[in-house]
């Protein structure tokens, strides 16, 4: 079914993505804040808010199917305004013992994450640092949005890796050079999705994630 960018809303979201009515009164909650939040501290691009529901919460919640049955720790990198880690904290939030991180490095944003979380009633762990700071945790899932060209992306998941993590990564369409780019730092097993939220997106699924063999020139 084709997706009407202009008129997508709220019922189309449960359409698409199958939450309960309970989990759209809470996301409902989530985009109220952000509406109320970004008129005084500019969290995403006033544009964006006409179709946030497309453009945000559909985004986000598109990567439900995709985290495994399994997964109970899930890391978001560059949260930003919680897309897509805290739309899938919620659409979660009955899986027991699921855990949801999020890395934010900017303050502002980080108050936000949180007023939503305590809001929603939502248990999910929110750090104020920067991703390339972190030390080594592995976790189940990790995901990211606009978060930075895929090579230095993945050198950042790189220390939250374990032997099955899954990366759901979504990327525009500049994603052909950026794995061409990537490949040459990186080896891994890598599935391309369809965005079912923006034409030109793509998601890309990311298993068994090692850094290349760096080759040597050496004189003869």
């Amino acid at each position: 079914m084709p997706l009407e960018v202009e008129s997508f809303g709220p019922e189309d979201f449960v359409h698409r993505s199958g939450v309960s009515r309970e989990t759209l009164e809470r996301l409902k909650i989530y985009a109220s804040l952000l509406e109320d939040w970004n008129a005084r501290h500019n969290l995403v691009s006033q544009s964006s808010l006409s179709q946030m529901w497309r453009r945000h919460f559909w985004d986000s919640a598109q990567l439900g199917p995709l985290v495994p049955d399994s997964a109970k720790t899930l890391v978001d990198l560059g949260s930003g305004a919680g897309f897509p880690g805290l739309v899938l904290a919620e659409i979660f939030r009955e899986r027991p013992g699921f855990r949801a991180v999020l890395y934010e490095s900017t303050a502002k944003k980080c108050r936000f994450l949180e007023a939503v979380a305590q809001r929603l009633t939502l248990s999910v762990e929110i750090r104020n640092a920067r991703i390339e700071d972190a030390a080594p945790e592995p976790f189940d899932v990790v995901v990211a949005r606009a978060c930075a060209p895929l090579s230095r992306l993945l050198a950042y998941a790189h220390a939250f890796w374990g032997a099955h993590t899954v990366g759901l990564f979504l990327k525009g369409q500049n994603v052909a050079a950026e794995l061409t780019e990537a490949h040459k730092s990186w080896r891994m097993d890598i599935h391309r999705h369809r965005s079912q939220s923006d034409p030109s997106g793509v998601i890309l699924e990311v298993r068994e994630l090692h850094r290349a063999a760096q080759r040597t020139h050496g004189k003869d």
